[in-house]
């Protein structure tokens, strides 16, 4: 007869063999697991390590690109814009290195630069929407008229547009009262600082986006303020370009905002303006938009391309 003995040790055995398996199993797994931890460690750093190197080749390729594009940009840009002239607006936050490359690459394509307009944050504040549409009444030219519904920014455009630019080549070049009584009375205002000779009346414009979106409160009302003075730009003159780096057109940029308003009918945008290819392109765009061409380029949202296509013939400036 089996006694209570028995079945006591034949009880412990079991649990002595069943702890000696886990222990076994364990064992066996955790060495398992180990392997294949250790195995796809190696393996995410030897795809980080080629991750590095295709970046590492991708950037020198990109860095070549660049250097060859800005030594050949002069030779590009050749008497694209024989007989014109350029004036740059300058926005608050733009990058200065930018507009200097820009302005020196429109003097190899034949082009004059009557000067620079710098907006002044000032002009862009809420606060002085009703200040802005006093004094653009108030130094408004006989030839310049006002839409019924303009806002105080599109009665600052078009005033400011009538000293800056003008359609007809014979007119530019030239500095008249009526022109240099806006600028000084902007400048007096706050609201634009300039350089060189911006009331000498230009043909064509480009616009230099923030480098940044405006982040504050109310940011995609200065993008419209500054919409309305390029597209003010566009109507008085032969044509403008508004050009920025990629941030310009993304999200609360410049561009992007432009790009998804009525003015992109008519306004040129461009937003690898911080590139020597950019640079070059804005040249092409300003070409195009003397012949009545307007377009979208770039590598953002919204452009139709890197550059026009066809592109203009290189040495006629429409």
């Amino acid at each position: 007869m089996i006694d209570f003995r028995y079945h006591l040790v034949s009880i412990v055995a079991i649990f002595l063999a069943l702890a000696l398996g886990i222990v076994l199993g364990s064992t066996t797994l955790s060495d398992s697991v180990s392997d294949t931890l250790r195995q796809q460690a190696n393996s995410a750093a030897k795809t980080a390590q080629q991750a590095r190197m295709a970046q590492r080749d991708l950037q020198h390729q990109v860095n070549g690109e660049e250097q060859f594009t800005k030594v050949l940009s002069p030779q590009l840009v050749a008497d694209r814009l024989k007989g014109q002239s350029v004036v740059v607006i300058e926005t608050p936050g733009a990058g200065n290195e930018s507009i200097e490359q820009v302005s020196e690459l429109a003097k190899n394509a034949g082009a004059a630069v009557t000067g620079r307009v710098t907006v002044q944050k000032k002009l862009l504040n809420d606060d002085q929407q009703t200040t802005v549409d006093e004094l653009a009444t108030q130094l408004k030219a006989d030839g310049v008229n006002f839409p019924s519904n303009a806002s105080a920014y599109d009665k600052a455009g078009a005033v400011l547009a009538n000293a800056l630019v003008t359609k007809d080549t014979a007119k530019s070049g030239r500095e008249d009262a009526a022109g240099g009584a806006v600028l000084n009375g902007f400048k007096q205002a706050g609201y634009v600082t300039t350089s060189g000779k911006p009331g000498q009346h230009a043909t064509i414009a480009v616009m230099v986006a923030p480098a940044a979106p405006y982040a504050y409160d109310g940011g995609g009302d200065d993008n419209k303020a500054l919409i309305s003075l390029a597209s003010a730009l566009d109507g008085a003159g032969r044509g403008t370009v508004v050009g920025g780096p990629p941030t310009s057109a993304q999200e609360g940029g410049l561009i992007a905002a432009l790009r998804d308003s009525d003015a992109a009918d008519s306004v040129s945008t461009i937003d690898t303006v911080d590139t020597a290819s950019g640079q070059v392109v804005t040249i092409l765009a300003l070409q195009n938009e003397i012949g009545g061409k307007s377009g979208q380029y770039g590598t953002g949202a919204g452009a139709s391309g890197y550059l026009p296509s066809p592109a203009p013939t290189a040495g006629k400036n429409g």
